[in-house]
């Protein structure tokens, strides 16, 4: 185990060139980060995630209904036995040949079945009070650490010169104000690594969860290495488009469709700006170039600014969405249905469904379209893009 922890941990792996780890070791006169500091996110996102739970149900949730936001869930499918052990048991997407064995056995039609289906599904899906609920929790956390990071950088030089993050690297002194950013922000995102599996469920789960991995490898790797100069800026970069994305959500759910179209399009060029713009001009420029320039070369920063990069493949990928999404919004006047939608709805053409060959068959369509206006965007999950 020593043998193997004495490997991972090989200076000259982590830190530039006649630096070793004694040299950051914390005394009285300066602190440096410690790998173990990083054990303090663990019970810090459980207690942020014990907050959620109170902070949902005690403040989002009476505002939710104060603002009439619906509390019910989709429309539920009528009692069937012979559809639900098929649902439960067999499939939840039945093909057109297990569809024309049920409308024999069922004397119902086709349609009537592919739509108690879809209703089935949606049933399962969440009721846009527990979406508005965990919208709220997200927009108050990004607003508070965003605000929280604002004011800290406005105090340093290196928000207003990005080679002041090199500038004594790696004796780098850790501020209280800082270690509590990177602690709180770390600690947040393992418990959004947590929670994403109880949390609405998108489309996108596998592409969030790998945004997930790599923001809380890059907090640690930088953490570790004390790259947390520029990391204090590509966190408050990232929480900025954050908020408005989940006011815009909000805004939906209580169906002020304007105001979140108006939102919607706000996010979309705050996003565009702050992650195709300002990312890489100001942060990949400096990791890539100003790093380069001032320390050499050591494996550490090519680790680093691969998954800096990986997050940019990330923010192209999000931003082909957004732009698709805004696209739709200028041209027909609003935000149109994005394929990540969390609910399905049912076609036009399913408006004229015939009738059923039985009473019991008419199954009414599904009263709860999956994105109206921004919804289909906005509940899609860009976000949560959360960074």
């Amino acid at each position: 185990m020593a043998g193997i922890l004495a490997w991972f941990w090989n200076e000259r792996f982590w830190l530039p060139h006649n630096v070793t780890w004694a040299d950051l070791q914390s005394t009285e006169e300066a602190a440096f980060p410690q790998a173990e500091d990083l054990y303090l996110a663990f019970p810090l996102a459980f207690c942020i995630f014990m907050i959620r739970l109170l902070f949902e149900r005690f403040i989002a949730k009476p505002c939710a209904l104060g603002l009439k936001v619906q509390a019910n869930g989709p429309q539920k499918a009528q009692p069937n036995a012979i559809l639900e052990k098929v649902f439960t048991a067999i499939t939840k997407h039945p093909d057109e040949k297990r569809l024309e064995g049920l409308s024999k056995q069922l004397d119902w039609d086709v349609r009537s079945i592919q739509r108690w289906f879809r209703q089935r599904r949606n049933q399962e899906k969440p009721s846009t009070l527990r979406k508005f609920c965990e919208s709220m929790w997200r927009f108050t956390f990004y607003l508070y650490i965003f605000t929280y990071g604002v004011r800290f950088l406005k105090k340093t030089p290196w928000l207003w010169n990005t080679r002041q993050c090199w500038s004594g690297y790696p004796y780098q002194p850790l501020m209280p104000d800082l270690h509590y950013y990177y602690i709180v922000e770390l600690s947040f995102y393992w418990s959004l690594m947590f929670s994403q599996f109880i949390d609405v469920k998108r489309k996108d789960f596998g592409i969030m969860f790998t945004h997930h991995i790599v923001t809380v490898s890059l907090i640690t790797f930088s953490y570790v290495t004390n790259l947390t100069r520029v990391g204090t800026l590509i966190l408050c970069l990232h929480d900025a488009a954050d908020i408005v994305l989940e006011a815009a959500k909000m805004a939906n759910y209580c169906k002020c469709q304007k105001l979140s179209d108006l939102l919607f399009l706000t996010f979309a060029v705050v996003f565009i700006v702050s992650r195709l713009g300002i990312y890489p001009l100001w942060i990949l420029n400096t990791t890539l170039f100003e790093l380069y320039e001032a320390l050499g070369n050591f494996p550490a920063l090519w680790v680093f600014n691969v998954l800096l990069m990986v997050l940019q493949v990330l923010h192209c990928f999000w931003s082909y969405l957004i732009i698709k999404a805004a696209y739709r919004a200028i041209s027909k006047g609003k935000v149109a249905k994005d394929a990540r939608s969390d609910v399905e709805s049912s076609s036009d053409e399913e408006e004229t469904v015939p009738r059923s060959k039985a009473p019991h068959s008419t199954v009414t369509t599904n009263g709860t379209s999956g994105a109206n206006g921004t919804n289909g965007y906005l509940t899609g999950a860009t976000s949560s893009e959360e960074h």
